[in-house]
């Protein structure tokens, strides 16, 4: 008598109903870690958007002491959260547009850098999101030797 032999099929892969339940948990764990990205992505505007004044600042200093005149930082015509330019006169050397979701702020509407590389005075900048969210603000500080520094914190 012939035996036959019977090969068992063994399924390969995933079943519908696993990779739909597999599919259910990620979606959770994802809704669950989306509200801790918003605060860290609002953290990094706040530090691009600071880290960018900074540069400005140092980049408008340096400008007046190379070329022994005055540079200024002036606000755009919505305000710093518009942006800035750093202009020798009537040229601008830097224009700088808005970082979305942040709001700068401060007393004044422009800084002026001497050719001595000196600040007309000392200045604070609040930068902060939007949300107002003041636990990830930062203060952007000018002092009168005109060395801009950042803090956490609000000014």
């Amino acid at each position: 008598m012939l035996e036959l032999i019977t090969k068992q099929n063994s399924a390969r892969g995933f079943t519908l109903l696993e990779l739909m339940v597999t599919l259910a948990i990620a979606a959770i764990l994802a809704s669950i870690a989306a509200p801790s990205f918003k605060g860290l992505i609002e953290s990094q505007r706040v530090r691009s958007a600071s880290n960018d004044l900074i540069s400005s600042l140092n980049f408008a200093r340096s400008e007046a002491v190379t070329r022994n005149t005055d540079i200024s930082v002036t606000q755009a015509s919505g305000g710093w959260t518009s942006g800035w330019t750093v202009n020798n006169g009537t040229t601008v050397l830097r224009a700088v547009d808005s970082v979305t979701g942040i709001a700068v702020s401060s007393a004044i509407s422009s800084v002026i850098y001497g050719s001595n590389g000196r600040a007309s005075a000392a200045i604070e900048f609040t930068v902060a999101p939007s949300s107002g969210g003041n636990d990830r603000s930062k203060c952007v500080s000018i002092s009168l030797s005109g060395k801009p520094s950042s803090d956490s914190g609000s000014c």
